[in-house]
């Protein structure tokens, strides 16, 4: 079953799938958002399609006392819509320091700044989507 992650943002949505057996999480595209809702959704919709997904996993962003903050809510509202436009099972997941991650695993391989900015929402997305993968094969074994 192929799963979806997303790391969802005010600029940008960060796109990765995970491998048709659910084990790895590979990055595919960033799509900038202009306020355009439908737009997104279609491009969307048309990624779910391509790659046979059956699931979506969308960060959360928690504050690190575990509340929510107001791009915690955007996130959840942005999460409603996914569910009614796809009809797929979309699920959060606690994004928590992901972009941070993401940030210093492309420092470490040595990424120019100005790539990085192109690649840092979609390496999030992957960060994210890799996390629910291995809590979901711990939770078969």
């Amino acid at each position: 079953m192929r799963v979806m992650g997303l790391d969802v943002g005010d600029k940008t949505i960060g796109v990765a799938v995970s491998d048709p057996l659910g084990w790895t999480a590979q990055g595919l595209e960033v799509i900038r958002r202009d306020g355009d809702a439908g737009r997104e959704m279609e491009r969307l919709a048309a990624l779910v399609r391509q790659y046979g997904v059956e699931r979506i996993v969308v960060g959360l962003p928690h504050n690190m006392n575990g509340t929510l903050g107001p791009q915690g809510e955007k996130v959840l509202a942005f999460v409603k819509l996914l569910r009614s436009r796809l009809g797929l099972p979309v699920q959060t997941w606690d994004e928590r320091l992901s972009t941070v991650a993401a940030e210093k695993l492309l420092i470490s391989a040595d990424v120019s700044r100005s790539r990085r900015k192109q690649v840092i929402d979609k390496m999030a997305a992957v960060i994210i989507l890799q996390g629910f993968l291995e809590a979901a094969a711990r939770k078969k074994n």
